[in-house]
C-alpha cells in the first residue's frame, strides 16, 4: 500500500488540480479503490442476506407475517442506521490519522468509538421496546402491530453488539483489512438461516417462536460476529500493538465528543434517508396488508442492489480520507470520481435487470401460483418498475456522501438530506398516494424524488470541494 501511495502522489504531482485526471493516476487509485472495496461489498451483501432470509422465512409464515415483519424493521432500521452512522465517524478520524502518520489517535478515536456505541445502545434499546405502542398510535392494524414489537424486543438486544462491531469495522477497513470483515459477516449467514429454521419453526428441538423467533436469531448472530471480531483484533501481530482494550474504562471525553461532532450529522442523514423508506411502509399500512407486502418485497431487491455502492461508499470515506490526511488535493479528486463512476456504473446495470425480470425476481419471495400471493406479487413487480429509476440517484447520493464524509464535511450533507427526503420525498409521496389517487406506486414516486434531489446536491457540493474550501494543502 505505501508503494501505491507513493505511485498516486507521483501521478498527480503538479499545481492544478487538473492534474489528477491523468490516465496515470485513474488506474492505481482504481486498483486501490477496488481492493478495499470488494471485501466490503460482500460483506454488504452477506449482511442483506441476514434481513433476506428473515424476508423470505416470514414470507414462508404468511403475508400478515411479513406485513409485521416489515413494519418492525421499519421502526428498528432507522434507530440502529443513526447509531451506526454516528459511530462511523471512526472511519474518517482513523483514516486521517494513519495518513498524518499519528498513531496515537488511532487508538484514541478507535476507544471512544466502543463508548459511543455504549452510549447510544443505552438509548435506542428501550425506544424499540415501544414499538407495538407507537404502531398503535399511528394507525396500524392492532393484531400487526403486536407481533411487530414482539420481533422488536427480542431483535433490540443486537443494538449494543452491532454497534461495537461497527467500530471495530470502521477502524478495521480505515487500515484496509476488510477481508477478516467480509469472512465474519458470511459466516452470520448460516448462523441466521439455522436459528431462524429452529427458532422460527420449532425445529432442532426449539420452541415455535414465528417472528420473535427471527428477532432473537438477528441479536444471536450480532453478538457472534462481535466476538470474532473482538478475537481478531487483540491477536492479529498488525492491530493488537494498539491494545485498543487496555484501560478500556479511562475516559478521553475530548475524542469522545469529537466523534459525536462527526458523527451525529452522518447518523442524522442516515436516520433521514431510512426515516423516509420507514414511513413509506406505514403508508403502505394505511392502504392495506398486500401493498405492504408488495412494497417489502420489491424494497428488500432495492436493498440488495444497493449493499453495492453502500460497500463501495465505506471504502470511499478511507480513500479520500487517506489523501485529505496527507493533504492530497488531487489525490482527493482521484479517489472520489473513480467511486462515484463506480456507484453509479454497477446501479445502472441493476436498473436495467429490474426493468427486464421484475417477474422472476419477485417469484424468489412469494410464490405468484398461491391465490393469496397474487395481489401482493403483482405490488410487488409494480412498485419494482419505480425501483429501476431512481438506482442511478441511489448510488450516486451514497457515494457523494461518503466523499464528503472523508472530507470531514458532515453537517451541510445532513441538511441536504433532511431537506431531500422529508421536505421533498415525503410531501411528494403523500401528495402523489392520497391526494393524486396514485396509491402506492404515487408512494414510491416520492421516494425516486427525494433521492434525486439528495444525489444531485452532494455531487455538486464533491465537484466544488475547493471553492467551498473543504479541501486543504497543495
Amino acid at each position: 500500500m505505501p508503494s501505491l501511495e507513493r505511485d498516486i502522489a507521483a501521478a498527480t504531482r503538479g499545481p492544478r488540480v487538473s492534474a489528477a485526471l491523468r490516465a496515470s493516476a485513474w488506474r492505481p487509485e482504481l486498483a486501490a479503490t477496488l481492493t478495499l472495496a470488494w471485501p466490503l461489498v460482500v460483506a454488504q451483501l452477506a449482511q442483506i442476506a441476514l434481513m433476506t432470509t428473515d424476508v423470505i422465512m416470514m414470507g414462508w409464515l404468511g403475508a400478515e407475517d411479513l406485513a409485521a415483519g416489515t413494519l418492525a424493521a421499519a421502526f428498528l432500521h432507522p434507530l440502529f442506521l443513526f447509531g451506526m452512522g454516528t459511530v462511523m465517524a471512526v472511519t474518517p478520524l482513523v483514516a486521517q490519522a494513519i495518513g498524518a502518520r499519528d498513531f496515537r489517535n488511532v487508538r484514541r478515536s478507535t476507544r471512544q468509538g466502543f463508548w459511543v456505541a455504549i452510549t447510544l445502545s443505552a438509548l435506542l434499546i428501550p425506544a424499540l421496546w415501544q414499538t407495538e405502542a407507537f404502531f398503535l398510535f399511528v394507525g396500524q392494524e392492532a393484531e400487526v402491530s403486536v407481533m411487530a414489537g414482539g420481533y422488536n424486543r427480542y431483535a433490540s438486544f443486537m443494538l449494543l453488539s452491532a454497534l461495537l462491531f461497527v467500530a471495530l469495522r470502521s477502524f478495521l477497513s480505515a487500515h484496509g483489512d476488510t477481508r477478516i470483515i467480509l469472512w465474519i459477516t458470511g459466516a452470520g449467514i448460516f448462523v441466521n438461516a439455522l436459528g431462524n429454521y429452529g427458532l422460527m419453526f420449532g425445529n432442532f428441538g426449539l420452541p415455535r417462536m414465528e417472528l420473535r423467533g427471527a428477532g432473537l436469531s438477528t441479536s444471536i448472530v450480532s453478538a457472534v460476529n462481535l466476538a470474532f471480531a473482538i478475537a481478531y483484533v487483540v491477536t492479529h501481530r498488525r492491530f493488537r500493538r494498539y491494545y485498543l482494550f487496555v484501560r478500556f474504562w479511562r475516559p478521553d471525553w475530548q475524542r469522545y465528543r469529537a466523534i459525536f461532532r462527526l458523527g451525529t450529522p452522518i447518523g442524522l442523514t442516515m436516520l433521514a434517508e431510512t426515516g423516509m423508506f420507514a414511513s413509506a411502509a406505514m403508508f403502505m399500512g394505511w392502504l392495506g396488508t398486500d401493498e405492504l407486502a408488495g412494497h417489502a418485497i420489491a424494497l428488500q431487491l432495492a436493498a440488495i442492489a444497493f449493499m453495492v455502492p453502500l460497500g463501495l461508499s465505506m471504502a470511499t470515506t478511507v480513500r479520500v480520507g487517506l489523501a485529505a490526511g496527507r493533504r492530497d488535493r488531487p489525490g482527493v479528486a482521484v479517489a472520489g470520481w473513480t467511486s462515484l463512476v463506480l456507484g453509479i456504473g454497477f446501479m445502472g446495470c441493476t436498473a436495467l435487470l429490474f426493468l427486464a425480470a421484475p417477474a422472476l425476481l419477485v417469484s424468489a419471495f412469494l410464490d405468484p401460483e398461491v391465490e393469496a400471493n397474487r395481489i401482493a406479487f403483482s405490488f410487488a413487480v409494480t412498485y419494482l418498475g419505480v425501483a429501476a429509476l431512481f438506482q442511478l440517484v441511489d448510488g450516486a447520493q451514497v457515494v457523494s456522501a461518503a466523499a464528503l464524509r472523508g472530507l470531514g464535511d458532515t453537517a451541510v450533507p445532513m441538511v441536504v438530506a433532511v431537506t431531500g427526503y422529508w421536505l421533498i420525498g415525503m410531501p411528494v409521496a403523500y401528495l402523489c398516494g392520497f391526494v393524486l389517487e396514485l396509491r402506492g406506486l404515487g408512494v414510491w414516486y416520492g421516494l425516486a424524488a427525494g433521492l434525486a434531489f439528495v444525489a444531485v446536491v452532494l455531487t455538486l457540493r464533491f465537484a466544488m470541494r475547493e471553492r467551498l474550501g473543504l479541501v486543504g494543502g497543495g
